[in-house]
């Protein structure tokens, strides 16, 4: 076990744990128990809006599975990854202000809350509550899978002892603390992340003897790890392309992201978000992907991707340093985890038990249940996760997709087209769903794009075509 690392890696874990376990006071003094535990009474700022955002979105695939498939397609995944700069930008600028505008008038906690006012539909809140809580306890899994092969790959802890170190963690801030702790904790982690990256970048270039000399190593292994088209020439202008709207603009159908959206207190906190968000993602993006493919000449043979990132922090920094700088991909871990959790106790608790089994649920009722399915929600993946599959960044890329096409245009149209109403929102969803599970099992890369660009395009023609044939019956617009 090698303590010099383990030691600051370890004290950057439990400063959030405290830090959470402090948030949690916000809670129990906040006037509605759902708002404040589940949205941090709306009342987030520009730089905490923007980190949470960040480290939410950035997580055991940005961290552990990007740079490892950088590792092996070269510069070209760099590229690929680079789409993922605009993503604060889109969520808060087409979401933005009429988003937490209509969020506030209806009064909605969750995404799906949204839904349920916009629509007035029991199908719409029953498809949009099962397609969080299936695709979400995928991408959890992914992540719990990564927080435990990081802790493995740094104590020498088998894996099942990681995992239950991990799990522990994460379950007891954000059981106690709700969204609050998260927000906040999530601030202090992509603080982490943005430092952790450029000293592992830094130190990298210096182990490789300087961009030009790891380039030229590249080039020498294979020509095509420094063009925009893969070590074997996969990476399509088309593909490319299309990845753009898995990891770029449709971002803003993703549930544990367009919340963040309802929660920031002022039209300030926004455009500073924007800025903010924006600039953080690029650098951190750019950087983590960067130090996956400038790994290959100084750690050449790594079968397993997602270990390159613990390996070579440990083979090119001080043991001190690297235990810090791998809390970095730890704190993007914990933070996304932390979020999904929250989001999937939301649909159960709010969603689908207030709405349906028991709307006239006291606070201390809903207090106890809100505590106990974050909980045992967080048991049931780490179940899940016990038998882990050999990679991680497609089962969360997978869970993305799937959340984009059953959500971007019910969300989208639903703010922005008062004539889009609830069958719209039914066949949207879907078609989209549908479609994205029948191109991912029979038709992959169709006419060699992203699974996600046929369902996105069929689910947009299927909300308004079934909007407009259904014109005459009961229409709610915003």
């Amino acid at each position: 076990m090698n303590w010099e690392a383990l030691i600051p890696f370890v004290a950057v874990v439990v400063l959030v744990f405290f830090i959470g376990l402090w948030s949690s006071r916000k809670v129990h003094s906040s006037k509605s128990f759902l708002e404040g535990y589940f949205l941090g009474d709306r009342s987030l700022g520009g730089f905490i809006l923007a980190m949470t955002m960040t480290a939410t979105y950035g997580s055991a695939s940005s961290f552990l599975g990007g740079p490892g498939v950088a590792y092996t397609e070269g510069l070209g995944w760099v590229l690929l990854a680079m789409s993922q700069v605009v993503t604060g930008y889109f969520v808060l600028m087409v979401l933005g202000k009429k988003f937490a505008i209509v969020s506030r008038k209806y009064q909605s906690i969750t995404m799906v809350d949204f839904l349920k006012n916009r629509y007035r539909s029991t199908p719409v809140v029953l498809i949009a509550s099962a397609s969080i809580i299936i695709f979400l306890f995928f991408a959890m899994a992914a992540q719990w899978i990564g927080g435990a092969r990081l802790i493995e790959s740094l104590t020498g802890m088998s894996y099942v002892s990681a995992l239950f170190i991990f799990a522990l963690s994460v379950l007891i801030y954000v059981a106690v603390g709700g969204f609050r702790a998260v927000a906040v904790t999530d601030a202090v982690q992509g603080s982490i992340m943005f430092i952790g990256t450029l000293i592992l970048l830094i130190a990298t270039i210096v182990a490789g003897g300087g961009i030009s000399n790891i380039i030229a190593d590249l080039t020498a292994e294979n020509p095509n790890l420094i063009t925009p088209y893969g070590a074997d020439g996969s990476l399509t202008p088309a593909y490319v392309s299309s990845f753009w709207i898995l990891v770029g603009v449709g971002v803003i159908a993703l549930p544990q992201i367009a919340v963040r959206a309802m929660s920031y207190r002022n039209t300030k906190s926004m455009h500073r978000a924007i800025i903010l968000g924006t600039i953080v993602v690029g650098f951190i993006m750019l950087n983590m992907h960067l130090i996956g493919v400038f790994a290959r000449p100084i750690l050449p043979g790594i079968e397993v991707g997602d270990t390159v990132m613990p390996l070579l922090a440990l083979e090119v920094l001080p043991p001190w340093v690297a235990g810090f700088v791998l809390a970095a991909p730890m704190a993007a871990i914990m933070s996304t985890v932390d979020s999904l959790l929250l989001l999937v106790s939301s649909t159960v608790v709010k969603d689908v038990y207030i709405n349906y089994i028991k709307p006239n649920a006291t606070r201390k009722h809903v207090q106890r249940l809100s505590i106990s399915v974050t909980a045992i929600l967080g048991i049931i993946v780490f179940l899940m996760a016990l038998d882990p599959p050999d990679f991680i960044i497609w089962l969360n890329l997978l869970a993305f997709g799937g959340l984009e096409a059953a959500f971007i245009w019910p969300i989208v149209m639903g703010l922005y087209w008062k004539k889009g109403n609830k069958y719209g929102a039914i066949a949207s969803m879907i078609v989209g769903i549908g479609l994205y599970v029948a191109s991912n099992e029979f038709f992959p890369e169709p006419f060699g794009l992203h699974e996600i660009v046929l369902p996105v395009v069929c689910s947009f023609f299927a909300y308004v075509i079934a909007s407009l044939v259904t014109q005459n019956s009961e229409n709610h617009p915003v």
